[in-house]
């Protein structure tokens, strides 16, 4: 037996573990955060999985040149600069300012670097550095540095919990990410740092976050677009002393989950969060190829920004996924108000009023039944409006 506790701030909870953010140019407004850090008193154990994107970022190879099973006490967080695209000279620049840090820490070990932002320019390491004299190495400020990642962020994205179990002993476990554009069911899908204080070995680190991430940022999309930097990673201080793999892994699910839909409500221009279930399949991996295929298809996004119910994009685009399915057996429903089946393939007047207002909610539900099979698969995507266009037009601006 365990419970769950939601606190109140994220990475200022956890044992061991300290944090800041602070501007140094990169932002036009000076109180927004631009770079940030997390420092651990021990060197921990880190779990990372990242982004499929053929074209991966500096930072992610920079880590994936650290040996197997390193330990790291410091990673060094930027929004504005991707450093993607950037050769053999962007991970030369990481070096570089670790480096200069070095100088002022030097018993950091094995530091790791995470950017978020444009594509294609190298960084300004002067600038970047500039935050090591801003820097409170001994604060607890997760606001600032849950801020300090955001880009076209509409809000922070932060989550605690304290798990306590049966003898009263408990850790805790702590997340921030950042996400609202680029965003599509490819592994990670953004940044997202989590922490914790209890005692886990790296084995279930590993399995865990690999379990998580599968049943929350892989099953969300906003654009279908994959970035360059996805990243989500977990470290460990163990300071805690305790540790329940069952009690972990439904916490570290709750945030995922929780940190995925937030994403999704803070998508760029998003007005919506839809469920896409997709059940009656012969096998998972076609329920998951239409789900995610609804999720993705900009038809099926418009008409819900539109609160339109045209229940012909939804089996437009199943039938176009090369997946088993019949017209004959479809049954589609927008929450629960049934709007095809081969009893009833036309709406009528009442029925589209009342899909209509289905869709005019925050969050609803449409559900695809292809009536050949017992597998599903869930998958959340949001509305695509005039905002979003306007966002991405001008991005570098």
């Amino acid at each position: 037996m365990f419970n769950l506790f939601p606190l109140k701030g994220g990475f200022d909870n956890v044992q061991g573990f300290f944090c800041d953010g602070v501007n140094v140019g990169m932002k036009k407004s000076a109180t927004d955060g631009d770079v940030a850090f997390v420092r651990s008193d021990v060197a921990c154990e880190v779990s990372a999985i990242f982004t499929k994107n053929r074209f991966a970022a500096a930072p992610i190879k920079h880590f994936l040149g650290y040996p197997k099973g390193f330990k790291t006490n410091f990673l060094l967080l930027n929004s504005k600069n991707a450093n993607a695209m950037t050769g053999h000279e962007g991970v030369a620049d990481i070096e570089k300012l670790f480096e200069k840090l070095h100088l002022r820490l030097a018993n950091i070990q094995n530091p790791i670097m995470s950017s978020t932002g444009v594509i294609g320019y190298r960084l300004d390491c002067e600038k970047i550095a500039t935050a090591f004299d801003k820097f409170d190495f001994n604060a607890k400020n997760s606001d600032a540095t849950a801020r300090a990642i955001m880009t076209t962020d509409r809000f922070k994205k932060e989550i605690c919990f304290k798990v306590e179990l049966e003898d009263g002993s408990f850790f805790h476990i702590a997340a921030i990410c950042k996400g609202a554009g680029m965003i599509n069911p490819q592994m990670a899908t953004m940044l997202c740092f989590i922490l914790s204080d209890a005692a886990i070995p790296k084995e279930d680190m590993d399995i865990l976050l690999h379990q998580s991430v599968t049943k929350s940022f892989n099953t969300i999309s906003v654009d279908g677009d994959t970035s360059t930097n996805d990243t989500v990673m977990l470290l460990s201080s163990k300071c805690s002393g305790v540790y329940d793999k069952e009690a972990f892994s439904e916490a570290l699910d709750l945030i995922c989950k929780h940190l995925s839909l937030e994403i999704l409500k803070d998508g760029e221009g998003s007005n919506k969060v839809v469920a896409f279930e997709v059940k009656g399949c012969e096998d998972e991996k076609q329920a998951q190829k239409a789900a995610k295929a609804l999720s993705n298809s900009l038809l099926v996004k418009t008409a819900i920004f539109g609160a339109d119910p045209n229940w012909g994009r939804i089996a437009s685009t199943i039938g176009a996924c090369e997946i088993t399915c019949n017209e004959e057996s479809l049954v589609i429903h927008y929450d629960t108000v049934l709007v095809y089946s081969k009893e009833h393939p036309s709406l009528d007047a009442q029925t589209e009023q009342k899909a209509a207002l289905v869709m005019q909610k925050d969050s609803f539900k449409i559900t695809c039944d292809l009536g050949v099979g017992d597998a599903s698969y869930t998958a959340y995507g949001c509305d695509l409006s005039y905002e979003y266009v306007k966002i991405n037009a001008d991005y570098r601006t």
